[in-house]
Formats: C-alpha cells, sequence, structure tokens
C-alpha cells in the first residue's frame, strides 16, 4: 500500500487532468457508474460518516431538468454531457452512523447540534465529491465540475423531502478539447504551504 504510483498514473489523476468542457456521444453505463461510486466510497470521512448524497443523471430528461436550473453556460454542458452528478450532502447523516462506525454507534450524538452537523455534512460531503471525480478519472472517465446553478431550485427539484442539500455539481465521461481552456497556474508551494 505504501508504493508510489507511477508518473503516468499521477498525471492521469492530477497533473494533465483537465475540466472538460466538451464531450464525445460514448454513453456511460449504469455499471460503470456503480463501479465510480463503489470505488470512491472508500476513501474516508470523519467517523466514517459518509454525508454525501450523488444523483447521476443520464436521462436527457433528468440532464434537461438540471440544465434548467443552472446558467445558460453551464446548461450547454449539462445538456452534452453523458452524466451529470449532482453531490450533495445529507444533514441527516449522523442516523447512518450506527451502521456505519459499529465500533462506537453512540458516535451519533457528536452531531446532534445542527450547526455541528452541518459543518461536518458539508466538509466530508465535499470531500467524498473530490473522490468520486478522482475515481472517475481512475476508471479512464474526464471531469467537468461547476457551480453555477440555482442550489435552492436543484434542492426542491431532486432532494424534496429529504434533508439533502447540493453542493456542487460534475459532469463525467469521455471529454474532448472543445471548449478547453489553457492550462491555468497553480500557487506555488510557498505561496500555499508552511512546514513548521
Amino acid at each position: 500500500m505504501s508504493q508510489r504510483l507511477d508518473d503516468p498514473a499521477l498525471d492521469r489523476l492530477f497533473r494533465i487532468a483537465r475540466t472538460r468542457n466538451g464531450w464525445t456521444a460514448e454513453e456511460i453505463s449504469d455499471a460503470l457508474i456503480r463501479e465510480i461510486y463503489d470505488t470512491a466510497k472508500w476513501g474516508p470521512t470523519a467517523a466514517n460518516s459518509n454525508p454525501a448524497r450523488f444523483r447521476f443523471l443520464k436521462s436527457l430528461e433528468a440532464r434537461t431538468r438540471l440544465g434548467d436550473l443552472a446558467s445558460a453556460t453551464n446548461r450547454e454542458k449539462i445538456l452534452a454531457a453523458p452524466v451529470c452528478v449532482i453531490v450533495g450532502y445529507d444533514l441527516d447523516f449522523a442516523e447512518k452512523i450506527p451502521e456505519l462506525f459499529p465500533h462506537n454507534p453512540g458516535a451519533k450524538a457528536w452531531f446532534a447540534n445542527p450547526e455541528a452537523a452541518r459543518v461536518t455534512a458539508v466538509r466530508n460531503g465535499t470531500l467524498q465529491g473530490a473522490y468520486l471525480m478522482i475515481a472517475a478519472r481512475a476508471l479512464g472517465l474526464d471531469c467537468g465540475p461547476m457551480s453555477g446553478f440555482d442550489n435552492a431550485a436543484v434542492d426542491a427539484a431532486f432532494f424534496a423531502g429529504t434533508k439533502i442539500q447540493s453542493n456542487f455539481i460534475c459532469n463525467i465521461g469521455h471529454g474532448t478539447d472543445e471548449g478547453l481552456f489553457d492550462r491555468n497556474p497553480r500557487l506555488a508551494f510557498e505561496d500555499a504551504c508552511q512546514i513548521l
């Protein structure tokens, strides 16, 4: 487990991976969608809380519903991609703690305070969204994460009757270079990090 990944793997996951705006028409199977999740779900979260909830929108009808709640630019991207996933977080995630953290089922009480639950859900749900993107890339797909949509409207359309709230959306498929921006710079280590 402590062996370093080779350079092509690191390139695929991080160094040359890009946010895709254009997509081929190649379909993504339900089996591959399940594999993406079944790979990503092993990423660690606080108290194994697993607060992320995902809605994988494959049908044109579902993607159109989402696209109508997004900016005009993002709408076109959503309609062009074979799959768009809504990455959300469940504010009631603690209900699953006894199942997911069986050595300490009383840990559910750690999240009785609504603000503590919200912060944990947002932080760890976002983390799980990143795991999902890394899993998709590791399985040979490209990603196009986005904001630029009406969160409240998306929650009403896709998470009605739950305490799940949308965080961000991400197109998944086989990307093209259409609309691909030049690689933008990143902060240098010295600008973003300290070793203490």
